[in-house]
């Protein structure tokens, strides 16, 4: 594997300051204020990225007890979120980041917890709930108050965490930065002669090496298995003459980093240029599309008329694009139908792929940040073919 001195803690650039209460504080106010234009009553909170995003806590989603933030939307004035949590788990809530700005009610296993969470809710309402709540937790809740009704949170409110502050930003940005340093190392590796998996394996440590606390997937898809955008690292030997789709992220300081470059083993083909200068000139179309008054959903049209023009319109098979922050994949997405205007703030991927099937595939991805005048990427090694050995 490539050697990952260069990369030891302490050459690491430092941890950026961590989020306060007062940070937590205004993005539960602002989700408030979203829930009462979006009309609904308010928020219903299960552990997982929007948990962690509101209140720095990040409990066990793997229990059967009852944890969930209640947010009141911004109209019923003077509430306050509260944080229903298991009594054992309540000495770890109270010392989140978040916790100052809440309410933390207790229950016991003799309590009734639906109940008790009944009482936080308008009888009535009509709520926002996190897509990945338990069934069996709402269902309760729904039996508790029988006309109450909900909506899952990416449908109701889609932008949640979708515009990052600056102090996000940075963090997005220094995810990305690793993310090229893995991948600048992973050019110095062997590739023929060697299983995906081992390949996969040191893309992971490089994430590890260059500051990731969590690796969520490092695709590496060689020769035929590269027309599967998402294929899983598997015992297939790369072989010269292969094209590799390397798609790989994680989180770096609770934010994501994910980025896609493909490279060749030995010379390539002139079709296999052709396609790879293809996609590359479709990934600039959709950087460019990125500026005041575009909607997501330009992005898409701008990448995907390269590929078209080019005559490989059908096998481009996914969307553009899709949002990044506390987790790898969130709205906004880049896709026809999405005319949600770009704002800056938000960050999203930008990765056009052509993939012939049984034949090889191409896919160049950066994660973009927008801005008042157009985009800035967060990933910047060359989107040009490289050759490895």
């Amino acid at each position: 594997m490539a050697s990952t001195d260069s990369a030891s803690a302490s050459d690491l650039p430092p941890a950026p300051a961590p989020f306060t209460a007062v940070d937590y504080r205004a993005r539960m106010e602002r989700a408030a204020a979203d829930a009462a234009a979006a009309g609904l009553a308010g928020l219903l909170v299960a552990p997982g990225p929007d948990m962690t995003y509101l209140t720095g806590y990040r409990p066990s989603a793997d229990t059967e007890r009852l944890t969930l933030l209640v947010v009141p939307a911004a109209a019923d004035a003077g509430s306050r979120p509260t944080l229903v949590v298991p009594a054992l788990e309540a000495g770890d809530a109270e010392h989140a980041p978040g916790a100052p700005a809440l309410t933390l009610s207790g229950w016991t296993d003799a309590d009734d917890p639906y109940a008790l969470t009944a009482g936080l809710l308008d009888a009535g309402g009509r709520f926002g709930i996190s897509d990945n709540a338990w069934a069996l937790h709402l269902l309760a809740l729904q039996r508790a108050l029988p006309a109450t009704s909900y909506r899952g949170l990416s449908d109701a409110m889609p932008m949640l965490r979708a515009v990052k502050d600056a102090r996000e930003l940075a963090r997005v940005e220094a995810a990305g930065a690793a993310a090229d340093a893995a991948y600048e190392d992973i050019l110095t590796v062997r590739f023929a002669g060697r299983r995906e998996s081992e390949i996969a394996a040191d893309l992971a440590a490089l994430l590890l090496a260059h500051g990731h606390s969590q690796v969520d997937f490092t695709v590496v898809g060689s020769g035929p298995n590269g027309a599967d955008p998402h294929h899983e690292a598997g015992e297939r030997v790369v072989e010269q003459g292969d094209m590799v789709v390397l798609d790989f992220g994680g989180l770096k300081h609770g934010y994501g980093s994910d980025t896609t470059r493909t490279v060749h083993v030995g010379e390539p083909t002139a079709q296999e240029r052709r396609v790879h200068d293809t996609v590359r000139e479709a990934q600039q179309a959709g950087f460019l599309a990125v500026r005041p008054g575009a909607t997501c959903q330009d992005v898409d049209r701008a990448a995907r008329a390269v590929i078209e023009d080019a005559g490989y319109g059908p096998y481009f098979i996914h969307r553009t694009g899709h949002g990044i922050g506390v987790t790898t994949h969130e709205p906004p997405y880049m896709i026809e139908g999405e005319e949600r205007p770009i704002v800056p703030g938000m960050c999203f991927s930008i990765e056009p792929g052509v993939y012939l099937p049984g034949r090889f595939g191409v896919r160049i991805e950066d994660i973009v940040t927008a801005t008042e005048t157009g985009g800035r990427r967060c990933n910047n090694t060359p989107r040009e073919m490289a050759i490895v050995e």
